[in-house]
């Protein structure tokens, strides 16, 4: 019989674009677990913490240092329960995440289910599974990201008005979806001279040129430092997709193949069990797929920064009805309560509760949590 509120050990990656040392949400949340034997290196950027099954970075039982899929097998009736059992496995079908970033990730999609299935046969290296990748972000504190597109007659205006945009892209006229698509293909095709003689315009550009798009002027330098001003994701973020600037608390959506680029904060994130990703932008040109591959994939969902936003609802899982279904970022520290079992929590600890087992939690500290869960 196993326990069915499990601590869990998470593993946290190093990419790039993540925080480093102490500065690192992930890291610090990583360090935190008692015991663990993760040692933070503030020599080192760090990224995500990984809570989930995914091989790429599996989680361990912190107690006996087994692996946390491995456990789930061998007890599969209790943790995870027939219906989700009977649709979807041991795997868990999901995959939360701490994300700490502070500089751009790179511009990017996560294929459809079709699509995923097909690039996964024709490139099992590459696309290490044949699943979709939904996903959510809750911000943490302070969160910058590109998500969707802006409304069409929004960037028709830009590159209708701004006589290198008109010249370079050559749109005219009344901007359709598929329209959209071309634009974003002959960005993501132009020659890195082509796309700094175009940044070099739009810097000299005032503020007030910009309309209600003044953050273009704020950002575009920023965007170059980070990676290069021949990078046409610093042109496709800024004149074709919705910036949103979220506090703690604030949620997005990202459905399947919705373009999406994270810039700044810390997040806690859940996707559908998945790591495949095609990137365009923000990212050397050695790393970018192919732009005909991405532009065919896109969605135009959502179609503005207020379609992008999750709002919490209240959930019928809690017993005193203060359960949201998008809770708040965790802080705090407070007592779970599981099958007989207690344990503490504090900020950064991560559990497994198995299927079916009431969780009681109490706290004198304001305790926020979030928690992943599927049902069949």
């Amino acid at each position: 019989m196993s326990s069915s509120l499990i601590q869990l050990e998470c593993g946290c990656n190093n990419y790039p674009w993540g925080k480093k040392g102490k500065e690192s949400l992930a890291a610090q949340y990583a360090a935190s677990t008692p015991g663990g034997n993760f040692k933070l290196d503030e020599s080192k950027e760090y990224a995500e913490m990984w809570c989930g099954t995914y091989p790429t970075t599996p989680s361990s039982i912190l107690s006996t240092g087994e692996d946390l899929q491995k456990h789930l097998n061998a007890h599969a009736d209790q943790l995870i329960g027939p219906s989700i059992l009977k649709k979807h496995g041991t795997d868990l079908p999901f995959l939360p995440k701490i994300l700490s970033i502070a500089k751009a990730l790179p511009l990017q999609i996560h294929p459809d289910k079709s699509l995923a299935a097909k690039l996964h046969k024709q490139d099992p290296e590459k696309y290490s599974d044949d699943n979709h990748k939904p996903e959510i972000a809750v911000a943490l504190g302070k969160f910058e990201v590109f998500v969707g597109f802006k409304p069409l007659e929004k960037i028709e205006k830009l590159f209708t008005t701004i006589p290198v945009l008109k010249e370079k892209f050559g749109v005219k006229g009344k901007l359709e979806k598929e329209g959209l698509r071309e634009l974003v293909g002959k960005i993501l095709g132009a020659s890195d001279e082509e796309i700094v003689g175009v940044y070099e315009k739009l810097r000299g550009m005032k503020k007030e040129e910009f309309g209600d798009e003044g953050h273009i002027t704020d950002l575009l330098p920023r965007l170059a430092e980070q990676y290069d001003k021949s990078d046409p994701g610093n042109l496709v973020a800024l004149l074709t997709m919705n910036f949103l600037v979220l506090e703690k608390g604030d949620a997005i959506f990202v459905p399947a193949d919705g373009i999406h680029a994270y810039l700044s904060g810390n997040i806690v994130e859940c996707m559908a069990r998945s790591d495949n990703v095609i990137n365009t932008g923000f990212c050397p040109r050695a790393d970018r797929d192919d732009v005909s591959l991405f532009t065919n994939a896109l969605t135009f969902s959502p179609s503005s920064g207020e379609d992008a936003l999750l709002k919490p609802t209240s959930s019928n899982k809690g017993v005193y009805g203060k359960t949201k279904v998008l809770a708040p970022p965790m802080n705090g520290k407070g007592t779970l309560k599981a099958g007989g079992e207690v344990q503490s929590a504090k900020e950064g600890y991560i559990f497994f509760l198995g299927a079916g087992t009431e969780l009681n939690v109490t706290s004198d500290d304001g305790l926020e949590l979030h928690m992943a869960y599927c049902e069949a």
